[in-house]
């Protein structure tokens, strides 16, 4: 089955390049587009896409406003990539916050773009590797907790392994070649990590893994 997009930009040359670029993944399809924020919350509602992919700055209602109106949305299973020219930290802050699954630069390459959609259609999350660690260090300290320390004991030594091993940005391939270990079992174990510390993904997995002490944040900039 296809991973359904939905794309919203107020720039439509961005929009058309970007489907003529989906239409030729035989895993992904664009079934809408939107050139402003309102149209996108309408648009995510009436075709209940996969991954919605959402310029920060748009008309109307700006990216991170309609990224938190389509997730607080009663019943939604759509993920949100959000994309932007800007490099601001409180961009990224503000996309964390209302829930996004993605932040990256809109300047990166078509294909990368791609495989971000496809890294959070199955569930998982990502942010630009030029701002991840800058954010972690800057406002790790400003997120309230999602879990109490306590909760670490809920996690068995592997899991705490795997847990520090996404703090480093590692992917779940990655993580299986370090740890000697399947692709499921890395994504059984991460599951359960996720289920047992209350966090919605990867991206609060970082966060939390540095707001408790487990790995030590990067002086900032």
């Amino acid at each position: 089955m296809n991973t359904r997009v939905l794309l919203a930009d107020d720039h439509a040359m961005f929009r058309s390049g970007m489907r003529a670029v989906l239409d030729t993944q035989p895993d992904l399809e664009c079934v809408g587009e939107a050139s402003d924020g309102r149209a996108a919350v309408a648009e995510v509602a009436r075709l209940r896409p996969d991954v919605a992919v959402l310029d920060v700055r748009m008309p109307k209602l700006d990216g991170l406003a309609a990224t938190e109106a389509i997730l607080t949305t009663p019943g939604c299973t759509t993920k949100v990539l959000v994309l932007t020219t800007y490099d601001h930290d409180d961009y990224v802050y503000r996309a964390l916050r209302a829930g996004a699954s993605g932040f990256l630069l809109k300047n990166l390459p078509p294909e990368e773009l791609v495989s971000a959609m496809r890294v959070v259609a199955r569930g998982d999350a990502l942010i630009d590797p030029s701002v991840t660690r800058r954010l972690v260090s800057r406002f790790t300290t400003s997120i309230e907790p999602p879990a109490g320390p306590a909760e670490l004991d809920r996690l068995t030594s592997r899991e705490r392994e795997v847990l520090l091993l996404i703090a480093d940005a590692r992917s779940n391939a990655e993580i299986a070649e370090e740890l000697h270990v399947g692709d499921e079992t890395v994504k059984t174990h991460v599951s359960r990590i996720l289920s047992k510390l209350g966090l919605r993904d990867r991206v609060h997995a970082v966060v939390y893994a540095y707001q408790h002490g487990l790995v030590r944040a990067a002086p900032r900039d």
